[in-house]
C-alpha cells in the first residue's frame, strides 16, 4: 500500500491489514513523579501488501521510533517503513513515556491514606478506548490479542494484572513483577493497579481463587463482595455452561473511580461504595448495590470478556446481558429480595429515557472514539436488559438459557455482532428471532398499545410511544401477554402488524350467581411487563384495574406497570392529572417496598411539577400525596424491628425521605431530632445507616444562610469520617436546602479538593427545587472548569440532567440553547439535546395540568376521602 499517512485519517476504525497477535508489555509507573515510561514488542501479523502499521496512541510522549506520525484528533499513529513489509509475523517494538492523570481515564492516579499520610496509587481504566493512553495499541475490540505484562514498581507495593503473577525480583527499592500471558482479550479489558493493600480470599467449588483487594486495614468490608463473587462464579459456569475461563479472579475498591465498576479480565476494579460492606456502616440498599455490581461485573467475565462485541455498535451484547444476568443471580443468592421485580427500576429507566426523541437505538452507529462513552446509558444497560428478559419469557426459560450456552461456546476468545446472537438462537429454537428482534435493537423507541373493549373483542392498536405526546413512525413485533379476571388463565400472540385483536368471550361470559355479568372482571396486558411497551386502556378497562389494585387481585409487578405507565401517559398528556392522582389512592394501603418504591418516585415528580403547574393548589397535592405514604411509613417508624425483612428496611428509608422532601412537618421534626443526638453521640442506635438520609435531608431543610449550624454540621460529619457510604450521604444532602445561598454553597463546595470528582453527581442529584435558578447560573459561570475537571461523557451529563432537566418552560429551555450554541462537543452533544427535551416535555404538561377542569374538585375529594 503506497501513498502518504494522511490517508488514514478520519476513518471510523483502524486498516485490518496489519493486526496484533502478541503483546509484550513493560511498564514503570512513578508514583511521585505522576508519570510512567514504557516498551511495547508487538507480534503483529501483516495480512495484505502495505508500507504502513496504524494503530492508536493519545497523550503518550517520548516515541521511539521517533518517524512516527501521530493524527491527534483522530488518536491514531502512523508508523511508515521505506518498502512494503513481508506478509506474515513481525514485531514492532516501541518506546514511550506518559502522565499518571487525575481524569480517572487510561493509566491513572487515585489518591488513598495510609498512617493518616496522603499516597498515590497507579490505576488503569481503559474502557471504552483508552488503552491508547498507556501504550500503542489497536485499541479496538474485535483486535484481540494475548498479553504479557512486566511491571517495575516499588519494591513494597502490592502490583496486580489479569494474570497471575509468574515470579518477581526485587532490586533494592524496586521489584520486576512477571506475570503470565493471557488468553486472546480486548484491549480495554487489559489492568494494572499499584498500591498498598490487604487482602482475603476464598475459591470457588472448580478451586478458581478469589481475592478482594482494599485499603490496608478495611478486609472485613470485602467479605459480603467475596462471598457473592464466588457464589456467582459457580452459578455462571453451570448457567453458560462453560468454565470460568481464568486462573484467579481479583477485584479491588478504588477511592477514585468514573463508573461503578470495571470487568476487566481476572482484575475487575470498583467505586469503594460497590464492592464494600460494612454491618454496621453500611445501609441496606448499599448491600443490595454491592451484591447487583458484582453479579453485573463478573456475567462480564463471560458476556464481554470471554465474549466480546465486535463493535461498540453492539455494546448493549456487554451491557445488557451483563445486566440482566445479574438479577438473575442476586434473585437466586438472595431471594427474600425479591430482586426480578426490582428489575423493573431499570426497565422503568430504559423506558423514561426511550420515550424521548433524541434516544437512540439499542444498536448504535459509533464513528469515533469520542461518540463511545455517550452510548453508556440506559439504552445499552437497561433497555438492552429488558429486551433481552422480554425475549426469555417469550422462548422460555429452558430454552433460552440452552441456547446463550451454545453462543458462548460459539463464540469464546472471539468477538460476536448482535445478528450472531440471533443466528444461534434461531437455531437453538427454532423461533423467528431476528425478525422479532431486530425491529426491538435496530430502531429507537417503543410502541404504546391502546386496548379497548368492543363486545368480546379487546382491540388493540400499537403507536411509538413519545414523552413529547407525538406518535413516531416505529413499528414493533410485539409479544403481547394477557389474562382476565385471574393469572390462572393467559393468552399469548405476537402483534405484527399496527392492530390486532383478542378473543376474550370466554373471560367475560362467567355468570354471578344471580345472572348478573359479573362486575369485577379486569383485564390485564403484559403480564408482570416482560414486554418493553405501555399500554393505554380504554375508561372501562382502566376502571376494572383499579378495583384490581384496592382488591388485592394483582401480582407486584403488574400493579407497578399500571402506575407507571400512568404516570407516563400523563406526562405525555394521553390522560389526565386528575386521573393520574385517582389511580394513585388505590394504592392507599400498600406496604410492599418493590411497588411503593415507584409509587414515591411518581409522587415525588407530581409534587414538583405542580409547583410550576399548579402553585395555588401544590400544598394540597403535597398533602394528598404525603397522605398516601404516611400509613405504611407510620406503620414502620424510625426504628428497626426485630426479625424485619430487608425490604422492610429499604421500605423505611424510601418513606422518610420522600416524607421530607414533600415537606411533612412531624417527620423534618423528628429527623432534625435524631440528628442532633447523634451529632452529639456517633454510636447511638436512634439514627442507624438506613435512615440517615431522611434525617440530613430533614435537617437541610432547615437550614439558610443565616441559620447554617445544620450545614456546618454536615460538613464537620463529613470531614472527619473515612466511610464512603457515610460521606455520600452527606454530599447527597448539602444542597437540598431551600435557601439559594446554601445550594450554590455546596456546588463551590464540589469544586473542591475536599470532593472527589467521582463524587460530584451526589451533590448535583441533590439540589432543591428552590436552587435551579442558582445552580444554572453558576454552572454558566463555572462551565469551562467543570468541562476541563469532568471530561467523561458520563460525568459530564450528571451536571446536564441535574442542573438543566429540572426546568419546566420554553423560555428556559431556549436560555440554555443559546448558553450552549458553540460550546457543544460530542461528549455532551447527546445528553444535552436529551436535557432540553425534557424541559420542553414539562413544558407541555404543566400547560396541559392547567386546562384540566376538574383537578382542584378532585384533590379536595380525595382529601376529604383521607380525612
Amino acid at each position: 500500500m503506497a501513498g502518504s499517512p494522511d490517508q488514514f485519517r478520519g476513518q471510523a476504525r483502524l486498516p485490518r491489514f496489519a493486526a496484533p497477535l502478541r503483546y509484550d508489555l513493560r511498564l514503570r509507573p512513578d508514583l511521585a513523579a505522576c508519570t510512567f515510561t514504557g516498551a511495547a514488542a508487538i507480534a503483529v501479523a501483516v495480512s495484505a501488501p502495505t508500507r504502513f502499521i496504524v494503530l492508536n496512541a493519545a497523550e503518550l510522549d517520548d516515541l521511539v521510533p521517533t518517524d512516527v506520525v501521530q493524527f491527534e484528533e483522530d488518536e491514531i499513529l502512523v508508523v511508515g517503513f521505506d518498502r512494503d513489509l513481508p506478509l506474515g509475523e513481525g514485531v514492532l517494538a516501541m518506546d514511550f513515556t506518559g502522565t499518571l492523570n487525575d481524569q480517572m481515564r487510561g493509566f491513572y492516579r487515585s489518591k488513598y491514606l495510609y498512617n493518616g499520610e496522603s499516597r498515590n496509587m497507579a490505576v488503569t481504566q481503559f474502557e471504552a478506548a483508552d488503552a491508547r493512553r498507556c501504550f500503542p495499541s489497536w485499541d479496538d475490540p474485535a483486535f484481540k490479542a494475548k498479553f504479557k505484562l512486566t511491571l517495575e514498581v516499588p519494591s513494597e507495593l502490592v502490583a496486580l494484572s489479569n494474570m497471575p503473577v509468574v515470579s518477581e525480583t526485587v532490586n533494592g527499592p524496586t521489584k520486576t513483577v512477571y506475570y503470565e500471558e493471557s488468553p486472546l482479550m480486548s484491549t480495554y479489558l487489559v489492568a494494572i493497579v499499584v498500591g498498598l493493600f490487604d487482602y482475603i480470599e476464598s475459591s470457588t467449588s472448580e478451586g478458581t481463587k478469589v481475592r478482594v483487594y482494599t485499603q490496608v486495614g478495611k478486609t472485613d468490608q470485602g467479605k459480603f463482595a467475596l462471598d457473592v463473587a464466588v457464589k456467582s462464579l459457580d452459578l455462571y459456569k453451570d448457567y453458560f455452561a462453560t468454565p470460568y475461563p481464568l486462573p484467579k479472579l481479583d477485584m479491588i475498591a478504588i477511592p477514585d473511580f468514573s463508573a461503578g465498576a470495571m470487568e476487566n479480565y481476572g482484575l475487575v476494579t470498583y467505586r469503594d461504595t460497590a464492592l464494600l460492606y460494612d454491618e454496621q456502616l453500611s445501609s441496606a440498599s448499599n448491600k443490595q448495590n454491592v451484591a447487583i455490581t458484582v453479579a453485573h461485573e463478573l456475567a462480564h467475565q463471560w458476556f464481554g470478556n470471554l465474549v466480546t462485541m465486535e463493535w461498540w455498535t453492539h455494546l448493549w451484547l456487554n451491557e445488557g446481558f451483563a445486566s440482566w444476568v445479574s438479577y438473575l443471580a442476586v434473585e437466586s443468592l438472595f431471594p427474600e429480595w425479591n430482586n426480578w421485580t426490582q428489575f423493573l427500576d431499570e426497565m422503568t429507566s430504559g423506558l423514561r429515557l426511550d420515550a424521548l426523541a433524541e434516544s437512540h437505538p439499542i444498536e448504535v452507529e459509533v464513528n469515533h472514539a469520542s461518540e463511545i462513552d455517550a452510548i453508556f446509558d440506559s439504552i445499552s444497560y437497561d433497555k438492552g436488559a429488558s429486551v433481552i428478559r422480554m425475549l426469555q419469557s417469550y422462548l422460555g426459560a429452558e430454552r433460552f438459557q440452552k441456547a446463550l450456552a451454545s453462543y458462548i461456546k460459539k463464540y469464546a476468545y472471539s468477538n460476536a455482532k448482535t445478528e450472531d446472537l440471533w443466528a444461534v438462537l434461531e437455531e437453538e429454537t427454532g423461533e423467528p428471532v431476528k425478525d422479532l428482534m431486530t425491529t426491538w435493537t435496530k430502531q429507537q423507541g417503543y410502541p404504546v398499545i391502546y386496548a379497548k373493549l368492543n363486545g368480546h373483542d379487546l382491540e388493540l392498536e400499537q403507536a411509538q410511544f413519545l414523552s413529547d405526546g407525538s406518535s413516531g413512525p416505529g413499528m414493533w413485533i410485539v409479544p403481547i401477554t394477557s389474562c382476565c379476571g385471574s393469572y390462572d388463565t393467559q393468552k399469548k400472540f405476537l402483534l405484527k402488524d399496527k392492530t390486532g385483536k383478542i378473543q376474550i368471550e370466554e373471560f367475560t361470559s362467567s355468570q354471578s350467581a344471580d345472572g348478573e355479568k359479573n362486575q369485577n372482571i379486569w383485564i390485564k396486558l403484559n403480564i408482570d411487563q416482560t414486554g418493553f411497551y405501555r399500554v393505554k386502556y380504554d375508561d372501562e378497562l382502566a376502571a376494572g384495574l383499579v378495583k384490581a389494585i384496592k382488591a388485592k387481585k394483582l401480582s407486584l409487578m403488574d400493579k407497578i406497570g399500571i402506575v407507571e405507565d400512568s404516570y407516563a401517559l400523563s406526562v405525555a398528556r394521553k390522560q389526565t392529572l386528575t386521573s393520574l392522582l385517582q389511580l394513585l389512592n388505590a394504592y392507599d394501603d400498600e406496604s410492599d417496598y418493590t411497588v411503593l418504591s415507584h409509587v414515591t418516585s411518581v409522587c415525588l415528580s407530581i409534587s414538583k411539577v405542580s409547583v410550576d403547574a399548579t402553585p395555588d393548589l401544590n400544598k394540597d397535592i403535597k398533602q394528598l400525596l404525603i397522605n398516601l405514604l404516611l400509613p405504611a411509613a407510620k406503620k414502620l417508624g424510625w426504628d428497626p424491628k426485630d426479625g424485619e425483612s430487608h425490604l422492610d428496611v429499604m421500605l423505611r428509608s424510601l418513606l422518610l425521605i420522600a416524607l421530607v422532601r414533600l415537606g411533612h412537618n412531624d417527620t423534618i421534626n423528628e429527623g432534625v431530632r435524631r440528628f442532633h443526638i447523634f451529632f452529639e453521640d456517633r454510636k447511638t442506635s436512634l439514627l442507624l445507616p438506613d435512615t440517615r438520609k431522611a434525617a440530613y435531608l430533614a435537617l437541610m431543610r432547615t437550614v439558610s444562610a443565616s441559620s447554617r449550624s445544620g450545614y456546618d454540621a454536615l460538613l464537620k460529619i463529613y470531614r472527619e469520617t473515612a466511610e464512603p457510604q457515610e460521606k455520600s450521604r452527606i454530599l447527597g444532602s448539602l444542597s437540598s436546602s431551600p435557601d439559594k445561598d446554601m445550594v450554590v454553597e455546596a456546588l463551590n463546595f464540589m469544586l473542591t479538593d475536599e470532593v472527589r470528582n467521582q463524587d460530584s453527581f451526589y451533590i448535583l442529584g441533590g439540589i432543591s427545587l428552590e436552587g435551579r435558578e442558582v445552580a444554572w447560573t453558576w454552572l454558566k459561570q463555572n462551565w469551562d472548569y467543570v468541562l476541563k475537571t469532568w471530561p467523561s461523557s458520563s460525568l459530564i451529563s450528571d451536571f446536564m440532567n441535574s442542573i438543566i432537566s429540572p426546568f419546566t418552560s420554553e423560555e428556559k429551555a431556549a436560555e440554555v440553547s443559546e448558553f450552549f450554541a458553540g460550546r457543544i462537543k460530542p461528549s455532551f452533544e447527546r445528553a444535552l439535546k436529551q436535557s432540553l427535551e425534557r424541559v420542553r416535555i414539562s413544558a407541555r404538561w404543566i400547560e396541559s395540568i392547567r386546562s384540566e377542569p376538574n383537578l382542584g374538585q378532585t384533590v379536595q375529594h380525595l382529601l376529604q376521602g383521607k380525612a
